[in-house]
């Protein structure tokens, strides 16, 4: 269709330019007419080819782009982890510090009680081994204990050495027996009571009354002395917080823990 109407505005131009036409120059029109039509047929191939190109350009673009989207939001979610991971390894270097501080002052502590545990074991030492020495020395310069004599009956007393009068401790002791003559009762026995300058009495065997009674401790002290037994030597009163020293160094002379 587009051939014909080629020709007709070629034998229009013709007849318009000198009204008859000659077969050849027919005949060239008609090639430059095929010309223009095979270059028209080229040139719409290569438009076609070219937006074809376009189109797998474009295509090519928006891959591109979504992969450009993707890898942003890869960076971005990178970052975030990024700077939530060095705010909790900030966190974390910040407790790990107070913790380190923590341990720091309690060491410090425990240094400082372990110095006043060890001075007190130094005082401890020093104060056994005095005690020690103390115990030794008395038991080398210590006089041989007196012997003990029967006690005498209440009805019969016996005489003094050289035929004397009985001691006066005794007698006294029996002046104040009742009498039993003339009733049914049975004599009472006489009380003993301590001479000064004996034998010291012994903390381990002694009840809270006797010392109290010949030591001059309070109740409590005695409890406590009692509560704490045994004794190996005379220091652990001390030691062991059953006396205080200076009650200790009152009484040491006249206490013993010997068995």
């Amino acid at each position: 269709m587009r051939r014909y109407v080629l020709m007709g505005v070629v034998l229009i131009t013709a007849m318009a330019a000198g009204g008859c036409v000659s077969k050849g120059k027919y005949t060239e029109a008609l090639a430059d007419a095929e010309a223009a039509k095979t270059d028209l047929e080229t040139t719409r191939a290569r438009k076609n080819a070219l937006e074809q190109q376009v189109k797998t350009l474009k295509d090519l673009n928006l891959k591109l782009a979504s992969e450009a989207q993707a890898a942003k939001d890869e960076l971005q979610r990178i970052e975030h982890g990024r700077d939530k991971e060095r705010s909790s390894i900030e966190g974390r270097t910040k407790e790990l510090e107070q913790k380190i501080k923590d341990l720091t002052a309690q060491h410090r502590s425990l240094r400082n009680d372990y110095e006043d545990v060890k001075r007190h074991n130094d005082t401890l030492k020093s104060l056994v081994s005095r005690y020690q020495k103390e115990l030794k020395d008395q038991r080398a310069v210590a006089p041989p204990s007196p012997p003990t004599s029967s006690r005498p009956s209440v009805g019969s007393p016996s005489p003094a050495p050289g035929g004397g009068a009985p001691p006066a401790s005794v007698a006294g002791a029996q002046a104040k027996l009742p009498s039993d003559r003339g009733s049914g009762a049975a004599p009472l026995p006489a009380p003993t009571l301590p001479t000064p300058g004996l034998a010291p009495l012994n903390v381990n065997t002694a009840s809270a009354n006797d010392m109290a009674l010949f030591l001059g401790l309070t109740k409590e002290a005695a409890d406590r002395v009692v509560a704490n037994r045994p004794y190996k030597i005379k220091g652990e009163l001390v030691a062991k917080n059953a006396l205080p020293k200076e009650t200790f160094d009152m009484i040491k002379d006249k206490i013993t823990v010997a068995p």
